[in-house]
């Protein structure tokens, strides 16, 4: 019988009797939050991890237990340098990368900003866009010759993308007020509609990617959020959620967080994730656009989708970042 999880699922509930052994799998985004949480149950179930971050100290630090973990259950984990502000940094780390030659099974995207205050990359890109996927679409691109074949690409979204489908005709908020969610919402939407492109192009070498979001975890991700901002959309989701007789939202824990990661990495079917959005450890249903936000507590837009934005996202992010995959 297949185990059947969900929202309050853990990374260990998940991996329960999974071996990872001979498995390479690199994270990004190791110096906090799920990041590490996913670096962690991965290196416990035997798994070679490579976990990628800007800042080596912090990212040191906070990964103490995963080396414990690894050490333990026959794993391993190692740093490397990853600052996907710089599109400099993310050449010379993919670089790096591809100059050792070690294949990879699995690439998690976890990493990425929230919310910030308006702001530019190293290269001149609105901040959200510049670092959630400008920085990610060089990088896996970069390394994708280095995926096995059969190999999946987890990105890490949110249901924040329902802020915002992508704007091609202004990525950077040259000519659009700012407004932190809304450049929250389009990078979002941005990491689904990379998944897509991505796993057509590599499908057929049995390459898969899919976008996974984590749900409401408490962590540094939301440092530039206001408490009083939150709390009123957390208050109009209870408001639909009571409406519709449903439960209050609830908080994940991180290992909940992680989960859904994992799950999508080296769990759930290739086949039945590959060009998908998951959550709670299941592939998320369309919801229809005129759905409000508030009345969402599971769902996709299916702009996220859409495999004509995806291509022509994919071309506008090859014109801005000079680069073409």
């Amino acid at each position: 019988m297949v185990e059947v999880f969900g929202a309050t699922s853990t990374t260990e509930d998940v991996l329960d009797g999974v071996n990872l052994h001979g498995k390479r799998i690199l994270v990004t985004g190791v110096s906090a939050g799920i990041g590490v949480e996913t670096a962690r149950s991965l290196a416990a179930h035997g798994a070679q991890v490579v976990g990628a971050a800007r800042d080596l100290r912090k990212a040191d630090a906070a990964t103490t237990q995963v080396r414990k973990d690894a050490a333990a259950h026959g794993g391993s984990f190692e740093l490397v340098e990853l600052d996907l502000a710089s599109l400099k940094g993310v050449r010379a780390c993919a670089d790096k990368l591809l100059a050792k030659g070690e294949p990879l099974d699995v690439v998690i995207a976890n990493a990425g900003v929230m919310a910030t205050p308006f702001g530019h990359t190293a290269d001149g890109f609105e901040t959200q866009f510049g670092t959630n996927h400008l920085g990610h679409f060089v990088f896996v691109n970069r390394i994708a010759p280095l995926i096995r074949d059969g190999g999946r690409v987890i990105n890490l979204s949110s249901s924040g993308h329902r802020y915002s489908n992508v704007d091609l005709d202004d990525p950077n908020f040259e000519r659009t007020p700012y407004e932190p969610f809304v450049a929250y919402g389009r990078s979002k939407t941005a990491n689904i509609l990379f998944a897509v492109a991505f796993d057509w192009r590599h499908r057929k070498r049995g390459v898969r990617a899919a976008a996974v979001h984590p749900g409401g975890i408490r962590t540094e991700l939301a440092r530039h959020v206001d408490a009083n901002r939150m709390q009123v959309i957390i208050d109009q989701m209870n408001q639909q959620l009571a409406a519709e007789g449903k439960a209050p939202f609830q908080w994940k824990t991180i290992p909940q967080g992680a989960a859904t990661s994992v799950w999508a990495g080296a769990v759930a079917p290739a086949e039945e994730i590959g060009g998908r959005y998951c959550e709670n450890c299941h592939v998320g249903q369309i919801v229809p656009d005129h759905v409000t936000i508030s009345a969402i507590s599971e769902g996709v837009r299916g702009y996220a989708l859409d495999r004509q934005t995806a291509e022509a996202l994919w071309k506008k992010s090859e014109e801005l970042v000079g680069e073409s995959f």
